[in-house]
């Protein structure tokens, strides 16, 4: 998986002997610029739809299978939260979108909600806070089928990733979420200040731009590997490296100046007497050049 990766290469599949709950399943191939879908869960597969009333079966053309909303709604309960321990990314969550009107012209009540992986949405709120100015704010368990639910079906206003991640508004209600249809382009309209709204449109296009998906591993350059390093689980290793190196080198440098100091002396004399040397013999060289 590869954050702001363009996607692309030959689609693989998962074996058979790897007791991996979709063993047999096609994934990859997708390119970064097919990652949009609809307003209408099931949309955004590039390959694969044979049947747009269901979910059920499908490959995975970005690496990951789709969300699920409970009540096996258009089969997509085989990936439901049982699954959440080996899904790429690690469990679903959600987490609020949230600016000020420093820097956008928004109302109160214009806040939106992103829903996915774990490990996307951690990476992700890097860029919403550098690129759209989001508060940030930590994700929080998505329950879809509880009845206080913050996120509901018919709120999604974008999903992504063949729809295993979504962006969402409790101001926007799809009356046509639930009509089993998928690559629909039917959908309840937009309201007007959701539907011109900067701050939308900013986060949109970050997650379009940077929402990690399977990248072609035969073009994998050294600046694609680093990527790779820093994407999902990546953020975890940096950091884990970050928490051993920093105080290593507190404890390390004053240990090596004390031992050069101890092999070559005192620095500051070093440089007293190198700058007096110096200043001799520009005095020796001015006697020489007198006629």
């Amino acid at each position: 998986m590869d954050h702001w990766g363009a996607g692309g290469g030959k689609f693989a599949t998962i074996p058979n002997d790897t007791q991996h709950p979709f063993e047999g399943r096609t994934f990859g191939a997708a390119k970064r610029r097919e990652i949009r879908g609809t307003a209408a869960f099931g949309s955004g597969y590039p390959y694969g739809v044979t049947n747009q009333t269901t979910l059920s079966g499908r490959p995975f053309p970005f690496g990951v299978w789709p969300l699920y909303w409970g009540h096996n709604h258009m089969g997509a309960d085989e990936y439901g939260p049982q699954l959440d321990s080996v899904r790429p990314g690690g469990l679903v969550v959600q987490v609020s979108l949230r600016t000020t009107t420093e820097h956008f012209n928004v109302t109160d009540d214009e806040v939106y909600y992103a829903v996915g992986d774990r490990e996307s949405l951690l990476l992700l709120m890097i860029s919403y806070v550098t690129w759209c100015h989001v508060t940030p704010a930590w994700p929080s368990r998505f329950v879809p089928a509880s009845e206080n639910s913050t996120v509901k079906l018919e709120n999604v206003i974008q999903y992504f990733r063949a729809s295993s991640f979504a962006l969402a508004t409790p101001a926007y209600n799809n009356a046509l979420a639930r009509s089993s249809i998928s690559n629909s382009m039917d959908s309840s309209p937009l309201p007007q200040y959701i539907q011109y709204s900067p701050f939308r449109q900013c986060i949109e296009n970050v997650t379009a731009d940077a929402l990690a998906i399977a990248n072609d591993p035969n073009k994998l350059g050294p600046l694609q590997m680093f990527t790779v390093v820093m994407s999902i689980g990546g953020f975890w290793i940096c950091s884990i490296i970050l928490f051993i190196l920093i105080p290593f080198i507190q404890i390390i440098m004053p240990v090596r100046a004390q031992i050069q100091k101890k092999i070559w002396g005192d620095p500051r004399i070093i440089a007293q007497t190198r700058q007096n040397t110096h200043q001799n013999r520009e005095i020796e060289m001015r006697y020489q050049r007198y006629p």
